[in-house]
């Protein structure tokens, strides 16, 4: 069965097909760290003692999963609340989600929508 021939980065290194090189985990690593000392804590996002509260009351309504019926342990905003606490507070939009559905394809898809050209 064929399998992809390595690549050559651009830092010169010959790389195997499906791994990253040192260089380019090193930019990545860089790149979150940017990322992550603009964003605001947890609390500063709405995520206080009031949402622990909210979030263990709406699990104990909705134990399953949306998406694929196992326990459910996460209060996922449908659509993203971005800082608006009427969207944040807004019942209507949380769904129980497992952490693998929410860590997965949930995050691919809002990752889709927001890479999407505007028209």
């Amino acid at each position: 069965m064929p399998s992809k021939p390595p690549r050559i980065c651009a830092c010169g290194h010959r790389v195997a097909a499906g791994v990253r090189c040192p260089c380019e985990r090193k930019r990545a690593a860089e790149r979150n760290a940017r990322h992550d000392r603009k964003r605001p804590n947890s609390s500063q996002r709405g995520y206080t003692g009031t949402w622990e509260k909210a979030r263990l009351a709406f699990l104990a309504e909705h134990p399953r999963c949306r998406r694929c019926g196992g326990p459910a342990d996460l209060v996922d905003h449908i659509t993203p609340h971005k800082g608006d606490p009427a969207r944040f507070w807004d019942r209507t939009n949380w769904q129980a989600l497992c952490t693998h559905c929410h860590s997965g394809a949930k995050q691919r898809e809002e990752r889709r929508l927001t890479r999407r050209p505007k028209q």
